[in-house]
């Protein structure tokens, strides 16, 4: 269990985190401009940015979007991303298709979405746009939320990793897909360096006192990811409101991480595994818990808890078997023995113990005997 000491040192080393860099991206702003032919859904998609399914009752925000005629698309300017919206039940996409070609010639991130506004409609429109040059393309109605949150959240996320934090929080629709990915992407960096320090333990040649390190790095990792997750659901910017806040969850995935260290003491080597699935459960309920309070308004109880770690962990194994096959360790239960080194020809035997020493050897390195000619017969009695 974590001494208070411990503790304090472990959150001594939070607050020393630079995270203005992180305030700053959240608080940046993104460009979207949405482009599309009169009825494509331009207006709808727009609406449906600027509010969350998880808070219907939340009034709508007044974050700004460029919305333009395709004739107009040159206004596009500075935009960070182009949302291209296409009307399947148009038969000439011509211009759709030069603005496409140019603005990729441009690096533009441009995200193609073509609106289905009868779904049962099979897109033949898909095939058409192979060529045009377009890095992405998804097809869905921009009135279906599963949608929304699913093909084109997950399109955004990958055409703009780097504005995450400032689309979550100024585009409500994409808080929670942005939050799911922050969660499942700092579990995994946990999982990963797990099981680095894992392997680094039982190197003894290494002797890094990574017990330390481990909590250190691994805390600070959830402290981010908290921080990021409240910037990103539109919470405070403050780090100190975060202690109040979430503070006891942190404190919970502290507990188990020390769960996790002890494991390499109690099963060598093969500790490392549930090692490595304990700190990705540990931190995937630690982001949870936080996506819960933001969609329900309440912290989840410790049996809330307790439960949702008991489903991550499965996961969480998963992840440490594909991890730690990457190695190429032994197999659990492998019995193969280690061929012995042949020893150095050139070595000198110590004429005390038999074992071979180094050739330039002056004394060996077993018993601390010389290793001269003089040292050949046994010393004379006393």
């Amino acid at each position: 269990m974590p001494t208070l000491s411990s503790l304090s040192t472990i959150w001594q080393t939070v607050k020393e985190i630079d995270l203005e860099p992180l305030r700053l991206e959240a608080l940046s702003g993104a460009r979207l401009a949405v482009v599309g032919a009169p009825g494509s859904g331009r207006k709808t998609l727009v609406h449906q940015l600027r509010r969350d399914p998880a808070h219907p009752g939340m009034e709508e925000v007044d974050t700004p979007v460029l919305v333009l005629d395709l004739e107009a698309a040159d206004l596009v300017a500075n935009a960070d991303l182009i949302v291209l919206l296409l009307d399947p039940r148009k038969q000439d996409f011509t211009r759709e298709a030069e603005l496409s070609r140019q603005w990729a010639d441009q690096g533009r991130r441009v995200l193609v979405v073509i609106n289905k506004f009868d779904l049962s409609t099979p897109i033949y429109v898909l095939k058409g746009w192979i060529d045009w040059k377009t890095r992405r393309v998804v097809d869905g109605s921009v009135l279906d939320v599963k949608f929304l949150h699913g093909k084109f959240a997950a399109a955004v996320i990958d055409l703009m990793p780097d504005k995450l934090l400032t689309l979550g929080r100024y585009f409500p629709l994409l808080r929670v897909p942005i939050a799911r990915h922050i969660i499942n992407d700092t579990c995994f960096t946990n999982a990963a360096y797990s099981l680095s320090t894992g392997l680094a333990e039982i190197v003894p040649v290494l002797n890094i006192p990574l017990t330390v390190t481990d909590m250190i790095v691994l805390t600070k990792n959830q402290a981010f990811m908290a921080y990021k997750l409240g910037l990103t659901i539109g919470f405070s910017t403050q780090w100190r409101d975060y202690l109040a806040e979430f503070g006891s969850v942190l404190g919970s995935g502290f507990i188990w991480r020390q769960v996790a260290r002890m494991l390499i003491g109690l099963v060598p080597l093969w500790g490392i595994l549930p090692k490595v699935a304990v700190a990705y459960a540990g931190t995937f309920v630690v982001g949870n818990a936080i996506l819960q309070w933001y969609l329900t308004g309440r912290q989840i109880s410790k049996l809330q808890m307790r439960e949702l770690y008991a489903r991550s962990f499965g996961r969480g194994q998963e992840v440490a078997r594909s991890l730690f096959a990457r190695f190429h360790l032994p197999r659990l239960g492998s019995r193969r023995k280690r061929r012995a080194l042949p020893a150095s020809p050139a070595g000198k035997a110590c004429p005390s113990c038999g074992r071979t020493n180094a050739a330039d050897a002056t004394y060996c390195q077993y018993c601390g005997r010389g290793l001269g000619e003089a040292n050949l017969a046994p010393p004379p009695p006393v």
